[in-house]
């Protein structure tokens, strides 16, 4: 990503484009945003036709938009963003219901940054954007990083590091899961988040570990959020990892920005309180 585009990000005064057909949802998203991104300025927009006038306006940060509009859905606006002037690398993050059958099924183009599921809230949607616009450190975090190759593992930890995140690294899928075993019944089970590759050394995969970590040890998303690492462009072997329980994908080769944006999301969502869902 060019260099100028990352300090638009993080500016002070971050503008989001929220689009959504129903004037209440918008609101809603809106009054939040504006509750925890002081400053944030807020476009609203009913559907393609006001986002396409909006854009030609003035640049944004970032861009919701439900999966379905009046006069079009969310991936034709995602195809308008990425035309518009100087918008290429601006995030769009996909706001649905449906979101997760899409994400499985690998559906969402290229074009589409990230998605969010209504289930998870308001409060949480106000903290899956502030990652991307304003990325905060989470103090205390650990990581349990699980990756065999040292160079990628050397390049990642500083990526994660540099958040302020305590990165355990191991090498192999069954120390992770014998680190994690050992700490089953304490109250600390050792770790706030597991990112592991696919393919590691050893008997266990990261996909093994991913079943451990779920049925096993029985941990559900929010109690450890379990991140995936795949360079497998399959799409079915994509859905299986999402199907197995994890939280998400980090598609190599790995993009520092979208790593430490889902990683700080995910540890942001399993600290909060259930929220009702979007309607």
């Amino acid at each position: 990503m060019p260099a100028h585009d990352i300090r638009h990000l993080s500016s002070d005064t971050p503008r989001v484009m929220v689009v959504d057909g129903s004037k209440l949802v918008r609101k809603l998203i809106a009054d939040v945003l504006q509750r925890d991104l002081p400053g944030v300025e807020v476009v609203g927009c009913g559907g393609l036709a006001e986002a396409e006038a909006a854009l030609a306006a003035a640049p944004v940060d970032l861009v919701t938009t439900a999966l379905v509009l009046p006069d079009g859905d969310g991936l034709q606006l995602a195809r308008q963003v990425r035309a518009a002037t100087g918008q290429r690398y601006v995030p769009v993050i996909v706001v649905s219901g449906d979101a997760q059958r899409h994400l499985e099924s690998r559906s969402f183009t290229e074009d589409i940054t990230d998605y969010f599921d209504k289930a998870g809230g308001y409060a949480a949607l106000a903290a899956f954007i502030h990652g991307y616009v304003q990325p905060q450190p989470i103090p205390d975090a650990r990581v349990l990083y699980v990756e065999d190759s040292v160079t990628v593992a050397v390049a990642t930890k500083r990526m994660l590091q540099a958040q302020g995140l305590d990165v355990i690294h191991m090498t192999r899928g069954d120390a992770a899961l014998d680190y994690l075993r050992e700490r089953h019944d304490a109250e600390d089970i050792g770790a706030d988040l597991v990112l592991t590759d696919v393919t590691l050394d050893g008997e266990i995969s990261g996909l093994d570990l991913v079943r451990a970590i779920r049925a096993e040890l029985g941990y559900g998303k929010r109690r450890l959020p379990v991140l995936v690492m795949t360079g497998d462009g399959n799409r079915d072997k994509q859905s299986g990892l999402l199907r197995e329980g994890a939280n998400d994908l980090v598609l190599k080769p790995i993009e520092e920005r979208l790593l430490v944006t889902k990683t700080l999301f995910q540890l942001r969502m399993s600290r909060l309180p259930e929220q009702a869902s979007i309607g």
